[in-house]
C-alpha cells in the first residue's frame, strides 16, 4: 500500500503552548484510521491543519508523490481533501440543494449535479429527504447529509470530526454503517472519535495522540480510547 499523504515533524502552537509536536504522520491510499485522545488533545486542531483550515508548523508535505507546501494549502489537496464538522453547517434551502452546494461551486452542469446528488441521497439513505427544508431535520439526518455532501465531491481523503457525537440509538448505527462503504471506495478516512463502534470497525487503525505525540496504535486496549 502506498502513501496518499505524508508530512514531517508538524507543529502547532498557540503562544507559548505547544499543543502538537508531532515527528511524522503517513496517511495510506485507501485505508481508514480513528483518531483517539483525551479532551483538549488537539485531534479536531490536527485534522483542520490536515484539511487547510488551521495553520501550522510543517517540515515537509508530500501528497499523492509530490511534495508542496502546506501553506498556501495546495489546489491538489483542497479538490481531493474534505472535512466535515461535528456539527455540520447546514446551508438553507433542501437537502438536495445542500449536497450539491460543492458541486455548483465547481462549475459542473445542472444534468451532472442532479445525478450525482440523487446518487449521494440514494447512499445515505435521505431520498424522502430530498424537497425538505434544513431547519426541519434531526441531527443524525443533518450528519448523513453532510456525508453525502462530502462524499458527492469524490474526496480521496476524509477528516471525520467526531461523525456519531450527540448521535444514539438508529440515527447512530445509520452513520456508522456508512463508513464501511467509503473505505470499500478506496477512500482515506481519518475520524476523531471516543466511539467504540467507530474504534472497533473491521480494518480500523488506531492513532493515539498523547502530550502533543502522536502513536500508531497496533493493539488495541478497550480501557485505554
Amino acid at each position: 500500500m502506498s502513501a496518499l499523504l505524508t508530512m514531517g515533524h508538524l507543529r502547532k502552537r498557540f503562544g507559548e503552548r505547544v499543543l502538537l509536536d508531532i515527528e511524522g504522520l503517513c496517511i495510506e491510499r485507501a485505508s481508514a484510521y480513528v483518531l483517539t485522545g483525551a479532551n483538549g488533545s488537539g485531534k479536531s486542531t490536527l485534522l483542520r491543519i490536515l484539511s487547510g483550515l488551521e495553520s501550522a508548523e510543517v517540515d515537509r508535505t508530500c501528497f499523492m508523490g509530490v511534495n508542496c507546501a502546506l501553506a498556501p494549502y495546495p489546489h491538489a489537496m483542497r479538490d481531493a481533501v474534505v472535512y466535515v464538522h461535528q456539527h455540520p453547517v447546514m446551508f438553507s434551502g433542501s437537502v438536495a440543494s445542500n449536497i450539491g452546494y460543492g458541486l455548483k461551486a465547481r462549475g459542473m452542469s445542472a444534468g451532472q449535479i442532479a445525478l450525482r446528488v440523487e446518487q449521494a441521497m440514494a447512499w445515505a439513505g435521505v431520498l424522502h429527504l430530498r424537497h425538505s427544508a434544513t431547519a426541519t431535520l434531526s441531527g443524525g439526518e443533518k450528519q448523513r447529509i453532510a456525508l453525502a455532501r462530502a462524499r458527492v465531491l469524490d474526496p480521496m481523503l476524509l477528516l471525520l470530526d467526531e461523525p456519531t457525537a450527540n448521535l444514539d440509538g438508529e440515527a447512530r448505527e445509520q452513520v456508522i454503517a456508512l463508513i464501511p462503504t467509503l473505505l470499500n471506495e478506496g477512500r482515506s478516512i481519518v475520524m476523531a472519535c471516543h466511539d467504540r463502534d467507530l474504534i472497533g470497525l473491521p480494518g480500523v487503525q488506531r492513532l493515539k495522540l498523547r502530550d502533543g505525540q502522536l502513536e500508531l496504535r497496533h493493539e488495541r486496549n478497550d480501557a485505554d480510547t
